[in-house]
Order: C-alpha cells, then sequence, then structure tokens
C-alpha cells in the first residue's frame, strides 16, 4: 500500500534549480536513506515530505489517514516547555498519561534524565535528542528523520537501530552513518545533480549498484560521442542530392548532438598541507579535572607517538572534548601536566565551528589565513583551493550564514587544513559533512604524516582511520584499546559479558555459601574442546581469509557477490562465538593452575 509520493517535485532557489521532477514513493516497510553532496536538496525534499515546504511544481499525495512524524534537523523549541511536555507538544492528556512511561524511557536511553527541566537550558544536541523522543513516541505511519544520528553516542546509535528495524510503518532518512544505513535501510535514494536515483538494498549494496549505473552511462556516453564524430564527417563531407535518408540522418546527428551527456560527479580534492613534526609530540601525565562533585578524567597519562591514530569514545557528556581542549592548551587540567613539543603546531576542528562570523563571506574567511597557499604540486590561491572543496566562484562570495550546516563544516575544515597542523584535533568531525566528503576526508587522513586524535560517533569512519581507541568509563577512567571501532566493541562486549557471568557466579556463591570450596576443574566436553579450540579458530581464520580473497575477485559476479559476503557473515558470527568461548576456557584454565 502507498502511504507517501512525491510527484514530478520541482525547487529552485534564485536561478538555481535544486530537485528537477523529483518522483518517490513510500510504502509499507520502506526503510529509505537519502544520500547526496552537501547543498544537494536532500533537507528540502524531506521538507516537502512532510508538508513544512511546498515545492514550486509537482505535489505530495498521502493516503487517508496518514500520519507523519518528522524530525527536523536543527529543532526550534518553546523555551519554556519542560521536556516531557515539549515530548508531547500538540497531544492528547489521554495520550500523554498511556504514554508517559515510554517517553520516559526513549529519553533515558538517549541520554536525557531531568524530564522537568525547560528546554531552553538544553544544548544544540540535547534537544535534538528530545526531538528524536518526541518522533518516536507519537503515532506515525510514515517517519521522516534528518540526520537522527548527529549529537548521538555510539550506544544511542546503536539502541536507535534496533528501534528502527522494528519499526513497521515507512522510514525516510538523511544520515551520512553508513552502518546504520546497512543495518536499517532496505532502499537508497541519491540525489545527484537535481536528479533522484533509487536503488533496492542497503549502502553497500547501493555501492555496486551506483557503480554499475555510472559504468553504464559512461559507456552509452562514449557509443554517443562514436557516432556522433562519424555523423559529423559525412554531415562535413557535403553530400550531394541529399534526400529524405539524408535528411532523416541530419535529424538524427542533431537529436544525438542535443542530448545530453551524463552528469560529471565533482568530487573535493584534497591536498596534504603541513609542518615537519619532531620527535616530542604531546606528553599527558597523571592529568585530572571535574567540574564539582563529577570527575570526568582522574590521573590519566598518555604519550602521543608521532603517527598515532587515536579514536576517542564514551557517553555524551562525558568529558571527551574536554580531554582535547586540556591537550590544546585551551583549559588547564585540575591537576598534572602536559607538555607540548616545540614543532607541535595543532589543527584543532571543534565541534561547534568555532569563529565564524556569518556575516563575513566565504573567501573572506579563507584569505584571513593566506592568499596564497603553498602546496606540494605548487603555490594555490584561496580561491583555487576553495573550488577544490566544491565552492564555486559564486559561492565564494556568498556570506557564510547562508551556507548550510554542511557547507560550513567543510568549509571549517578547508581552513583548519590550511594552517599546516602536525596534529589533527578532531571533535566530531564527521557531522554534517555527507558521505562523499567524508570518503575524501577518510582517505586524506590515512595519507597525513602527523598525529590524528578524533572524537567521533561515526563508527565507519572510526574504522578507517584509528587503530587505537581511548573509552571514557564512569568515574573519570580512561581504558586504551588497540585496533579500530569494531575491534574495540567486539572486546568490550567480551569484558561486559564476562564481567556480567562473574557478577553472577559471585551472587550465586554468597546465596549457596557452601560448606567447603567446591575444586575447580574441566569436565571431560571441555578439556577436549579446550585442546582443540585453538585449531578450530585458526581454521575460522583462514576460511575468512579465504573468502575475503574470493570477495576481492568476484566484484563482477553480483550474484556470487551475495552469496560470499552472506558466508563471510556466518563465519564472522562463528569466529566471535569460538573467541568468546576461547577467553572462557584459559580463564578457567588458569583458575585451576592457581589451586592446584
Amino acid at each position: 500500500m502507498n502511504l507517501l509520493s512525491a510527484e514530478a517535485l520541482t525547487k529552485s532557489y534564485s536561478e538555481t534549480i535544486l530537485l528537477q521532477e523529483i518522483c518517490l514513493t513510500l510504502k509499507e516497510g520502506d526503510k529509505v536513506g537519502v544520500i547526496g553532496v552537501n547543498g544537494t536538496g536532500k533537507t528540502t525534499l524531506l521538507k516537502m515530505m512532510a508538508g513544512k515546504e511546498n515545492p514550486d511544481q509537482g505535489q505530495i499525495v498521502k493516503s487517508t489517514g496518514v500520519r507523519i512524524g518528522y524530525l527536523p534537523q536543527s529543532p526550534d523549541f518553546d523555551g519554556t516547555n519542560t521536556v516531557l511536555k515539549q515530548v508531547f507538544e500538540g497531544a492528547s492528556r489521554e495520550y500523554r498519561e498511556e504514554k508517559t512511561y515510554e517517553a520516559k524511557s526513549i529519553l533515558t536511553k538517549l541520554g536525557i534524565l531531568d524530564f522537568d527541566q525547560p528546554v531552553g537550558r538544553l544544548s544544540g544536541g540535547q534537544k535534538k535528542r528530545v526531538a528524536i523522543a518526541a518522533a518516536l513516541v507519537n503515532p506515525c505511519e510514515v517517519l521522516i528523520m534528518d540526520e537522527p544520528t548527529n549529537h548521538i553516542d555510539c550506544e544511542m546509535v546503536l539502541w536507535l537501530e534496533k528501534y528502527l528495524a522494528r519499526f513497521t510503518g515507512a522510514l525516510l532518512m538523511v544520515t551520512h552513518d553508513r552502518y546504520f544505513l546497512d543495518r536499517v535501510a532496505n532502499r537508497i535514494v541519491e540525489i545527484d545533480h537535481g536528479r533522484l536515483y533509487s536503488y533496492p538494498g542497503n549502502y553497500s549494496e547501493f555501492l555496486e549498484l551506483k557503480r554499475q549505473r555510472e559504468e553504464m552511462a559512461a559507456g552509452s556516453e562514449r557509443k554517443r560521442q562514436s557516432i556522433l564524430r562519424k555523423e559529423l564527417e559525412w554531415i562535413q563531407r557535403g553530400v550531394k542530392a541529399r534526400g529524405t535518408k539524408s535528411k532523416s540522418r541530419i535529424q538524427r546527428y542533431e537529436q544525438l548532438k542535443e542530448k545530453e551527456a551524463p552528469p560529471t560527479t565533482e568530487e573535493i580534492e584534497m591536498e596534504s598541507i603541513q609542518s615537519r613534526l619532531g620527535k616530542k609530540t604531546v606528553e599527558v601525565t597523571g592529568i585530572s579535572k571535574a567540574y564539582g562533585n563529577r570527575t570526568l578524567i582522574k590521573d590519566f597519562t598518555y604519550l602521543l607517538q608521532r603517527n598515532a591514530r587515536i579514536g576517542i569514545v564514551g557517553s555524551n557528556g562525558c568529558g571527551k572534548s574536554t580531554l582535547l581542549k586540556i591537550m590544546i592548551g585551551q583549559i588547564p587540567p585540575d591537576s598534572g601536566s602536559v607538555a607540548v613539543g616545540d614543532t607541535v603546531k595543532f589543527g584543532y576542528f571543534s565541534q561547534e565551528c568555532e569563529h565564524m562570523d556569518p556575516d563575513s563571506k566565504v573567501i573572506d574567511y579563507i584569505r584571513e589565513i593566506a592568499h596564497i597557499i603553498q602546496t606540494p604540486n605548487g603555490a594555490v590561491t584561496a580561491s583555487q583551493m576553495l573550488e577544490k572543496f566544491l565552492f564555486d566562484g559564486a559561492l565564494q562570495h556568498t556570506k557564510i550564514g547562508r551556507l548550510s550546516g554542511g557547507e560550513r563544516r567543510r568549509l571549517y575544515l578547508l581552513r583548519v587544513l590550511m594552517e599546516a597542523p602536525n596534529v589533527l584535533v578532531l571533535d566530531e568531525p564527521t557531522n554534517d559533512l555527507d558521505i562523499q566528503t567524508l570518503m575524501i576526508l577518510e582517505d586524506y587522513l590515512q595519507d597525513f604524516k602527523g598525529a590524528i586524535l578524533a572524537v567521533s560517533h561515526d563508527r565507519y569512519f572510526l574504522d578507517k582511520v584509528t587503530d587505537h581507541i581511548l573509552e571514557f568509563r564512569p568515574g573519570g577512567e580512561i581504558r586504551q584499546y588497540l585496533g579500530g571501532y569494531s575491534d574495540y566493541f567486539e572486546e568490550s562486549q567480551v569484558e561486559a559479558r564476562l564481567r556480567k557471568s562473574t557478577s553472577s557466579s559471585n551472587e550465586k556463591a554468597k546465596r549457596e555459601r557452601p560448606a567447603s570450596p567446591k575444586k575447580l576443574k574441566f569436565s571431560f566436553n571441555e578439556q577436549r574442546e579446550f585442546n582443540q579450540i585453538d585449531a578450530v579458530i585458526d581454521d575460522l581464520e583462514c576460511k575468512l581469509k579465504q573468502i575475503e580473497e574470493e570477495i576481492g575477485q568476484s566484484s563482477a559476479d553480483y550474484e556470487k557477490l551475495q552469496q560470499l559476503l552472506e558466508q563471510k557473515e556466518q563465519v564472522e558470527q562463528q569466529l566471535e562465538q569460538q573467541t568468546e568461548r576461547w577467553v572462557y576456557l584459559n580463564e578457567l584454565a588458569e583458575k585451576i593452575a592457581e589451586q592446584g
């Protein structure tokens, strides 16, 4: 059943056509992710689908009785409302009473614990989470969400993934979280040069299908150009006594000539501009920081390596941004010290995009750094540098206040990189950046010859860029893990299960209070499993490596690729189970050895 449809929507701003004859239909069970470069009209499309903005042409058709829930990118609240009142804004008294418990549960999951505080006192991120709760609690058949994963930490994102996976209506969302799109979406639509392209499947499937579409379009264009060259040669020869056949051939040439070539995808070009970094970087010794009775950082010591790739994770408000600001000298620690090497030049990308004057022109904002920038490929003017970051001539003379959120973040990123840092300190760099920009940024960071510290909730970004994770824990403890986000998450989950298992065992032991301690020993099956488990894990790792090699050789065979991806997922699950079992058996073996 069709719930909501967009029919030939067209939308323009000034002389720029943003969306041209867009058609999109949402049915029950559709979970559609909208992607595209910043400024292409993703938010505008969502606003029109939600009835918050009118198209210049075309219409929105809504089935009878269909209710639409809408999460805006930047919620605008009545500051005097309490959190709970804002969640139920416009709802009946009976409905509020029925759903109060559910609303409080969702708010708690999203890190909002004071339900009676005025929303006017909340930060931008907290307001976004209140808006998410309102969108989820209020009943609807179509849920439209603009950047639901911004301003929420990884744990909240995982919870939201599971919640939306159970949603039975239609979901239309803009998000740049690629793992989120992989796990929630069953269709991807891409806005490119005003047109909408639809792809069945999740984000990973979209990448393959898009590659195939672009290859087909490029092939068609090569064929058109070849025919045009031949027809032009025929026309230029000046054929005598042209008849009907000749006229029809000329007409075909004119039609081919007028046909538009497929649009070329503009890509951001990032060149490494950085200063030399000496042996001494940043040394943190025994720092602590508290606000009131709340300890954010407790006795933390860390030596930043020259080529470090550090990801920092933890719940919202735990102190991640505070740690970055202490390391770059913006705020002092309560105790301990931070020593910074003489050659260190920080590039600080703040979460708030500080010091951006909304009345300043884009070109002037960059010229504050330099009119001419020296890059590995030679001198580049500020205007040329802006063009590399997709700011054309007209946009360069636009005031910053008129840019979209993503465009402002991209401009701010350019300024940070232009200062030639050798230690990049990035606080939520992925917020509001489109996927294409994120991919280019990730490639840039992989080639960056210096240290990187990044606070981010984008799991895909952390997996691609980092090789160490610092996790903030309650009480100010900061735990270190080797590997990217997925490695950290897997290890932390094993630790959590072991803690829970140990806790349960201790509670059970207390209740039973045996007269004499029972001697630990392997059962027959456990002993056999312990003897074999190393070989089992080795076999699974070899099998996984073989599947990954086959995947790399089967990119052209879509059906086989799907089968291999499914096999890979199954083997990874088996490997995770066996790894957990290995941890348990080895701990048991150690305890048996200790008791003699």
